[in-house]
């Protein structure tokens, strides 16, 4: 199977992750699972879809905290023999989750800067001036020196991330992915899957194009056709 395509399952609860999942069937081998589930069951579904589904995780927790913390969190994830887990990719945090890691096939992914965030988001943070694009660049290569497996990037910086030396051998994943014609919705730096994947990206993360459609397993069977040769 074709795992380039990560599924987001943006969906409330375990419940409704798992019927998405069983609607999905063999059409798709891996899926991202995020804070909005948390609380329902999350955890849980992971578990199931790796252990008795045979399927890929990408745990997207985002953590960032004070390093013993964050060592602590990702040494309790990386029992469930999931795939790729997030941090925020500050180096301090990148080398306390390798820490937590550490002996396990687990795959530590550092966040740059959210695909959902411009220019304005950051003034309004207060985050160092300069282009977009450039700051989330300079994070990627700070986060991969520090030891991260990959990074999470949006699809317009893959093309320059995957040119870095410190990107050798090293993970793209990017969100903000979105078919020809599909709404934007709150992304704001996209780019086609076929794009993205031809940028230098490893896998795709698309959530609403499929969840949401009327026939869930068409959309992704799409997707999929759409990309170009391995």
């Amino acid at each position: 199977m074709d795992d380039r395509l990560i599924v987001a399952l943006d969906l409330p609860n375990a419940v409704q992750g798992l019927d998405l999942a069983h609607r999905l069937g063999d059409a798709v081998d891996f899926y991202k699972i995020g804070l909005g589930m948390l609380t329902g069951g999350g955890l849980a579904l992971a578990n199931e879809l790796k252990q008795e589904r045979g399927k890929r995780i990408f745990l997207d927790m985002k953590f960032f905290d004070i390093g013993a913390t964050v060592e602590a969190a990702v040494r309790g994830i990386a029992r469930y023999d999931l795939d790729f887990l997030t941090v925020h990719g500050d180096p301090q945090v990148v080398r306390a989750a390798q820490e937590g890691k550490r002996g396990t096939g687990l795959k530590i992914l550092a966040v740059t800067v959210l695909t959902s965030v411009d220019r304005a988001d950051l003034d309004a943070a207060m985050i160092v001036p300069g282009d977009i694009h450039d700051i989330t660049v300079e994070r990627a290569a700070r986060a991969l020196a520090a030891g991260a497996d990959g990074v999470i990037a949006s699809p317009q910086e893959a093309a320059r991330i995957r040119a870095l030396p410190e990107a050798t051998g090293k993970l793209i994943v990017t969100p903000g992915v979105r078919p020809a014609g599909a709404a934007t919705g709150d992304q704001k730096r996209i780019a086609t899957p076929a794009q993205a994947l031809a940028d230098g990206a490893d896998h795709i993360v698309v959530g609403r194009p499929v969840w949401a459609a009327a026939d869930p397993a068409a959309a992704a069977r799409a997707i999929l056709a759409g990309l170009p040769p391995r």
